[in-house]
């Protein structure tokens, strides 16, 4: 089977690198010229001195076309380590959602109901608008999102996937 026929997976990198100007352009640059996608980035310093970031990314392709995203990153200076989570064993996913809702009557009723069950903490509200904060799995926060369409969803605004592995082990 050829690169282009496998399927495509979702895989989520987890990139360590040092926290200095221009990493960020090179690793988006590397997708970019080979034409990857980014579904999702998110880039925070792990070190006390602020030394070191994770670039978290979500993206999609085969497996070979994974395993090349990998050591084109590996390569990069000053990239110190590429770990897949989806394949490296058990990981926890999280991401950050503020979903602001217009309504009233009903559906505003129903939205606090919906937002209740979901753990949604409501973080501003109006007389004719709810914002919502939900962290989850972006799949709880999708199912969130079209439960919302139908009551009065106003916009959307997303964190990006983290993740790390579980238990005492790295990445």
């Amino acid at each position: 089977m050829k690169i282009a026929e496998a399927p495509s997976e979702r895989h989520v990198l987890t990139v360590t690198v040092d926290n200095e100007p221009g990493i960020l352009a090179k690793i988006t640059g590397l997708f970019t010229a080979r034409g990857y996608n980014i579904d999702s980035l998110t880039v925070a310093d792990i070190t006390e001195d602020h030394a070191i970031s994770r670039i978290t990314i979500v993206t999609n392709g085969p497996p070979a076309v994974i395993d090349q995203i990998e050591a084109q990153l590996e390569r990069l200076v000053p990239v110190h380590k590429v770990t897949d989570l989806t394949t490296a064993g058990p990981h926890v996913e999280r991401e950050l959602a503020l979903i602001k809702v217009a309504g009233t009557g009903e559906k505003r009723v129903e939205a606090l109901r919906i937002a209740e069950l979901f753990r949604a903490k409501v973080v501003d509200t109006t007389t004719h608008s709810f914002v919502f904060e939900l962290t989850g799995s972006p799949d709880k926060i999708d199912s969130f999102i079209v439960l919302m369409r139908e009551l009065g969803l106003v916009s959307v605004g997303r964190s990006g996937v983290v993740g790390m592995m579980r238990g005492a082990g790295g990445a």
